[in-house]
């Protein structure tokens, strides 16, 4: 992968490249390397780009960009694929404009603006429990104070809560609470949030999730918080590991992939799931914006995810 120049790209010299369909990763200076402002979890971003590059090595020219660089930059990009653009959670509508004006100029996107638009909102959660899909209890709240917080042990009949945003991403603005340590009375959440009954799997067994390529289980893998932690991001300390998972728990995650509301299947997607008390899995986020894909769990990722983005071309 080579240097970034100033604007925040990454750009191919060979000249071979020119000939080449022209791939834009994506990103934003939280994940881009050699920004000031870099996150501790941003190899993420390294793992994913460089899987990707090798996959698609004289297919095609992958180039990471900030997903805010100019709009004559982006679309010189024959396709836009959503890797690490991560701040889009504190702009949504915004970047859902971007991603608009790329399509309206035929810069293909993936997933497709559709996709992304009915993915940004917690609330399709909603649509998916419609559906059939095995479901964590959620409360729906404009914004959440202390009072809400309390009411929610009450209606659940649970001792812990956790508390999400709508539109957010990796546990950021997360919170948990329990009735002997209920939030302090100036905590607030000024903007659209979900509140879920604390699942005892997720520091028990952890979180399961399936990785799709083009609507095909490519892996999955179980995410284990750190000791002491129920988040499992790599952020905060996290781990996963390969699964193999059982029939029950893949046609599980299969039947989730089914209910996505498209004519076409995502060119990729991470189920995420969590077993409740019954032993079944309910689903807690279908990830079809930027999610980390763990290509270091199969080998040849890369290959198989350039094939989906080459193989959806126009």
């Amino acid at each position: 992968m080579s240097a970034a120049p100033p604007d925040g790209t990454q750009r191919q010299t060979c000249n071979e490249s020119l000939t080449l369909p022209k791939i834009a990763f994506l990103a934003c200076p939280d994940t881009l390397p050699g920004s000031p402002t870099r996150r501790p979890d941003a190899f993420e971003h390294d793992l994913l780009f460089d899987a990707l590059d090798q996959g698609l090595a004289g297919r095609a020219d992958l180039t990471a960009i900030d997903w805010r660089a100019p709009l004559d930059q982006l679309t010189l990009f024959d396709c836009a694929y959503l890797g690490t653009p991560w701040d889009y959670t504190e702009a949504k509508d915004e970047f859902l404009g971007r991603l608009e004006a790329l399509e309206k100029v035929g810069v293909r996107v993936c997933n497709p603006v559709e996709v992304i638009r009915w993915n940004a909102d917690k609330l399709y959660l909603q649509e998916l429990e419609a559906r059939g899909a095995p479901s964590i209890p959620t409360l729906w709240p404009q914004s959440a104070g202390p009072g809400t917080v309390l009411a929610a042990f009450d209606h659940f009949g649970c001792d812990r809560v956790v508390v999400k945003r709508r539109v957010g991403a990796g546990a950021i603005g997360q919170d948990s609470f329990t009735r002997l340590q209920p939030p302090p009375a100036d905590w607030r959440i000024d903007q659209p949030a979900m509140i879920q009954p604390f699942l005892p799997a997720i520091q028990r067994e952890g979180e399961l999730s399936f990785i799709f390529v083009s609507g095909q289980l490519s892996h999955a893998l179980i995410k284990r918080a750190a000791p002491g932690d129920y988040r499992i991001q790599s952020l905060y300390g996290g781990s996963e590991v390969p699964l193999d998972p059982a029939p029950t728990d893949r046609a599980a995650a299969e039947a989730v992939m089914a209910m996505l509301p498209f004519a076409l299947p995502p060119v990729y997607a991470r189920i995420d799931m969590v077993r409740l008390e019954s032993g079944q899995l309910a689903v807690i986020e279908a990830e079809l914006i930027e999610p980390y894909l763990y290509p270091e769990q199969r080998p040849d990722f890369g290959r198989l995810l350039a094939e989906g983005l080459l193989g959806r071309a126009d």
